[in-house]
């Protein structure tokens, strides 16, 4: 098979197409970075994303980024709270404010609501997470206001709330990523603070009925993340070979139950690392440590099935970096366009046994050739000039 029977360039009949091709419309749409920071592949995100809300009826848009700095984002959008440089400098995590490319789809999104009734929506989907974790007060205090007072004293006082919180400090602190003695996760108060937690899921549930639609939907997500942090705390505090295996897991988790609450609102464009959207398990070597744990998009497709589809990207030349002919980039590299979109399982039929690419740029992870029939698809930019710096 000629591998461009598996390709077409990549515009918007390609990806209507390449819809109508699936078994099931996607609730959820992945798409890929092979590198976080690329110019060229922020624009072909935003003009993929303006063509699948004005032909495909595309609503939201969800992307690897803090899910409580998103509100804020959401907020900008939907109502026109706040400026558009303020939600850029306050709205994303992992300083993903500071692409280009972002900026001008919030600017996008915001002009389309201006216009229409039907509103879109932006979602972050990643926990408040570095390599070190926040201070779970905000989701804590925002889903304690949120139900309806005075709670049982059983459960809590907003008083007792603050104590056990105590400094956000002490929950922030940077250094508790390499050294798990400094971290706070496993003290008394953190353990109270965990069945505190529990017990307000529990009520929210309870009071689901009273509470207005936006407000379950952002009582749900501060439930959601604060327990998620408490857990995420706990193991920071573990001092065992396990700790990094289970702290990588617990945050590609809490972005999978991030990404079904996005589903639950219809058809969206997710956009995120090839690593965190993969079905595979995700591999990383650690120090003398192999770490293995499933990827969000591997538990969100266990959930899904046949509605949750994975665009990976891939690059051809990157800077000053060009593909070994051998290798899956390299052979795509040939097609006639610029940019492309690959049928992956047609891709897989039609190569064989392609060498792999071996990256000397950290922060660029090239297509694994075992796992392209994991893969719906390829977006692939034959070549990319405008490589940002990460964080």
């Amino acid at each position: 098979m000629d591998i461009k029977d598996s390709a077409r360039l990549l515009d918007g009949a390609s990806v209507s197409a390449f819809l109508r091709s699936l078994p099931a419309r996607p609730l959820l749409l992945g798409l890929g970075e092979a590198r976080h920071f690329v110019g060229e592949l922020g624009e072909l995100r935003n003009e993929m994303f303006r063509h699948l809300v004005e032909h495909e009826g595309y609503r939201s848009f969800a992307i690897e980024s803090d899910c409580l700095k998103g509100l804020l984002v959401d907020d900008y959008i939907s109502t026109g709270a706040g400026t558009l440089d303020d939600v850029m400098e306050r709205g994303f995590g992992h300083n993903f404010g500071a692409a280009p490319g972002n900026r001008e789809l919030v600017r996008w999104m915001r002009a389309y609501n201006e216009k229409h009734a039907e509103k879109l929506r932006f979602f972050g989907f990643d926990g408040p997470l570095e390599y070190w974790a926040g201070s779970p007060r905000q989701s804590l205090t925002a889903l304690y206001a949120l139900l309806d007072g005075p709670l049982p004293n059983t459960v809590v006082t907003r008083e007792t709330l603050d104590t056990l919180l105590g400094p956000d400090d002490r929950w922030s602190n940077e250094a508790t990523a390499m050294d798990p003695s400094q971290a706070i996760g496993q003290s008394a108060d953190a353990q109270r603070l965990r069945l505190i937690a529990d017990d307000l899921v529990a009520l929210l549930d309870t009071q689901a009925p009273q509470l207005s639609e936006q407000d379950r939907e952002r009582a749900a997500l501060h439930a959601r993340t604060a327990t998620g942090l408490l857990r995420y705390h706990y193991w920071m505090a573990d001092a065992s070979p396990a700790r990094w295996t289970r702290l990588s897991a617990l945050r590609d988790a809490m972005m999978a139950a991030n990404l079904r609450a996005v589903a639950e609102r219809g058809p969206a464009l997710v956009f995120a690392s090839n690593l965190h959207l993969q079905r595979n398990k995700s591999v990383m070597t650690f120090g003398d440590q192999q770490l293995e744990w499933w990827s969000a998009g591997a538990i969100t497709g266990t959930y899904l099935g046949d509605r949750y589809v994975f665009l990976a990207s891939a690059l051809g030349t990157a800077g000053d970096n060009t593909p070994p002919p051998d290798t899956v980039e390299g052979i795509l590299s040939t097609l006639p366009w610029d940019h492309s979109l690959i049928d992956a399982r047609r891709l897989a039929e039609a190569i064989t046994k392609p060498t792999p690419r071996i990256s000397h740029d950290f922060a660029y992870f090239p297509l694994d050739p075992a796992q392209l029939d994991m893969i719906d698809g390829v977006l692939f930019l034959k070549q990319a000039v405008r490589l940002g710096q990460l964080g």
